[in-house]
């Protein structure tokens, strides 16, 4: 039991170091197409024409750099955000089955389970990430050190820095659900062709189906997550009331639309950063696997 033990722990450990290395590829190589989403999601009505415009106004006004604002949350919070990613999902496919080979509905519920359990950290690190992004150069702008104050003080913990959570939580099922099922169908496929180890450039292009699956599986639910942690109150009622009126104000803004505002780039940004994404974490996972045996 003790041996059982201590590979179930270092196993962990494993997924652990290999899903914060994973998240900061995906920070680093998506960030500057996130802020491009988030500003379509959110911006005023008439504020800018498209994302092209959204890339040159940023650049034009604002400089390169801006293009990588609020990249200090999620690259703070990533190592904790996916490694409880990864863990929770490789966890949840012990749960689900003790054989290794799951089949894809087996996938998907064990994606879905690591989503709902990711919602605890990914909520309040997008949430920051979104209020930064949602700032456009002005003398005004706050650091992230000031929004997180800022939060603390007006509305504490539940309103303020967890604000967001249960649509989070109804985002990040679905779209887990589709990241991981896109991700092994591709590989499945793939090993199809190669029967020994996949190359490189297969992983990383199965790591972009799942990106494109996981923005397909829970929009518009991304836009409505976005909008209601830029509010400058928290929502009033129930999560399931304070949704269905944010799709209806969205709606009678913007038409059908508006409910995929920020599409575009978010699944061209998933093919770079979803691909490195998991060629970082299969990379660092083998070369762990190497070292420790597990």
């Amino acid at each position: 039991m003790d041996v059982l033990s201590s590979i179930w722990t270092l196993s962990t450990g494993n997924e652990l170091i290999a899903g914060s290395i994973g998240g900061a590829a995906q920070v680093l190589v998506g960030q500057p197409l996130d802020t491009v989403k988030t500003r379509a999601q959110v911006a005023p009505k008439g504020m800018f024409n498209g994302p092209m415009d959204i890339l040159k106004q940023t650049v034009q006004k604002e400089g390169v750099l801006a293009l990588w604002k609020g990249m200090a949350s999620p690259l703070i919070g990533i190592a904790g955000v996916n490694s409880l990613l990864f863990t929770s999902y490789a966890i949840s496919k012990r749960i689900i089955s003790p054989f290794p080979d799951l089949s894809l509905k087996e996938i998907a519920a064990a994606g879905a389970m690591a989503g709902a359990v990711n919602s605890v950290l990914a909520s309040p690190v997008e949430m920051f990430k979104v209020r930064m992004q949602g700032q456009y150069g002005a003398a005004t702008d706050k650091r992230l050190s000031t929004v997180v104050r800022d939060m603390w003080q007006q509305w504490g913990f539940r309103k303020g820095i967890m604000r967001g959570f249960w649509v989070t939580v109804a985002r990040e099922i679905p779209a887990y659900a589709g990241f991981y099922t896109g991700f092994e169908f591709t590989k499945r496929r793939f090993r199809q062709r190669y029967r020994t180890e996949l190359p490189l450039w297969a992983l990383l292009a199965s790591g972009s189906c799942g990106g494109i699956a996981y923005w397909l599986s829970c929009y518009p639910l991304d836009v409505v997550k976005s909008r209601i942690q830029l509010r400058s109150t928290p929502p009033s009622g129930t999560p399931v009331q304070y949704i269905g009126h944010e799709l209806k104000v969205i709606v009678s803004e913007g038409g059908l639309i508006g409910l995929f505002r920020g599409l575009s780039p978010s699944l061209l940004r998933s093919i770079p950063a979803a691909g490195a994404t998991f060629a970082a974490f299969e990379v660092t996972r083998e070369y762990l696997l190497d070292i420790t045996g597990v």
